[in-house]
């Protein structure tokens, strides 16, 4: 069990497909299996429902984006920290969070496949204005994120859960997946 184990969670869909609900019903499951696990639920808007003891909720404001948020986070011991939505340069601070020590964390991202979510957060790290080449973006990525869930909403409306994918690593200049479960 990816939750139990503590693996690193991107939750990726397209608008509308479920990804704030699945997330809820994973945060639910972190709740249940590791119930004195702090966690940090930062957002722009409140979607996250939780109610659990050692959850603190952080939304940003006119002064303080989710970057900024996220720095700010750390002083505050948290064990899981997740991230409504990974949408700009934060995604540099969220992975470096999933790299030092804070296992088990979770965030969503807009994307329509698990390869499209590799290229979506090398762009969003871009955006933090900081000047690393790709291959390390790359590293930093495949060390962090373990687990892509895909959601997609069919013509009919049907959100489901449509692929599982373990991060294995990277090659070269490739960030390597293996798709575990597709729908």
């Amino acid at each position: 069990n990816a939750i139990a184990s503590r693996l690193n969670i991107v939750i990726s869909g397209g608008t509308g497909s479920g990804k704030t609900t699945l997330a809820n019903a994973v945060i639910a499951e972190i709740v249940e299996t590791a119930p004195d696990d702090r966690l940090l639920i930062l957002e722009d808007t409140a979607e996250i429902q939780c109610a659990a003891e050692n959850a603190v909720a952080l939304h940003t404001s006119d002064t303080i984006d989710m970057a900024r948020l996220l720095k700010s986070t750390m002083r505050l011991r948290p064990d899981r920290i997740i991230v409504g939505e990974c949408r700009g340069g934060e995604a540099l601070d969220m992975l470096q969070a999933m790299n030092t020590g804070h296992d088990g964390s979770l965030t969503t991202v807009h994307a329509n496949s698990a390869r499209d979510v590799i290229a979506r957060l090398e762009t969003m790290v871009l955006m933090a204005g900081m000047d690393l080449p790709l291959a390390a973006i790359r590293e930093q990525i495949a060390s962090a994120v373990e687990i892509i869930v895909q959601q997609a909403r069919s013509a009919d409306g049907c959100r489901r859960l449509v692929e599982i994918t373990e991060v294995t690593g990277t090659e070269g200049s490739r960030v390597l997946m293996q798709p575990l479960f597709r729908w």
